[in-house]
């Protein structure tokens, strides 16, 4: 199974994102992924001004939050063929969602892992799942309705897109700062329906990091791909 695995443009402050643009153009990276989430409207026009005269050409995913009108998915998907919009189960229960009719099929749920699912979402009604690698584990982990949820749902073609972050044992909790490759073993314990064509990385990391990290993945999932 072939996996494209993008590092991240990730933050909640604007030195965060513009580190990582930095090091992303210096670097000549070309295609990334980019989480929004964290950024109001005025931060997140700087970072679509800075996007525009950067050398990235390719956004495949884009995490977006509850308050984003439907003409910055169409801005990201005209400029930077956006395919993946990933939210999270409020953006049903508070009907964010009907902001964007229109890209349904090209918006994807990330479950939470805090054992509720709102009766309001319902992935069919959209493109499919982004599973958060880590917020799977710690569903399975305690068998919680986020988990179960997405079980239930194992049978469907609904799988296309992934976030991956680190997950600590001991906690049960998902990782954003990794700091040893070891944080990744979990993968090796997933099933592999929850695995889509394209894997985020979410995570603190420097763009440097997330290389390193990328390389390690690509191994770490092809190998376990090919034994299951």
């Amino acid at each position: 199974m072939q996996n494209n695995i993008l590092v991240s443009i990730t933050g909640d402050t604007e030195n965060d994102w513009q580190e990582k643009l930095q090091e992303i153009e210096k670097l000549g990276i070309k295609e990334v992924a980019l989480f929004l989430e964290m950024y109001n409207k005025a931060e997140k026009q700087k970072i679509y001004d800075a996007l525009l005269t950067s050398g990235i050409t390719s956004i495949p995913l884009v995490h977006i939050r509850h308050d984003m009108a439907r003409d910055e998915l169409e801005f990201l998907k005209k400029n930077f063929g956006t395919q993946y919009f990933t939210c999270h189960e409020e953006n049903f229960a508070h009907h964010d969602i009907e902001k964007w009719r229109g890209f349904y099929n090209h918006i994807y749920l990330e479950m939470n892992f805090d054992n509720f699912v709102s009766k309001k979402v319902n992935v069919e009604k959209i493109g499919g799942f982004c599973i958060d690698l880590a917020h799977f584990k710690c569903g399975l982990e305690k068998l919680s309705r986020d988990f179960e949820y997405v079980f239930e749902h194992r049978d469907k073609k609904l799988f296309m897109c992934n976030h991956l972050n680190g997950w600590e044992a001991k906690k049960n909790v998902d990782m954003h700062t990794i700091k040893n490759l070891s944080d990744f073993d979990y993968l090796k314990t997933l099933p592999k329906f929850v695995f889509g064509k394209i894997i985020a990385l979410e995570m603190t990391n420097s763009i440097k990091e997330q290389l390193e990290f990328k390389r390690y993945l690509t191994r770490l999932l092809s190998e376990g791909f090919e034994k299951k």
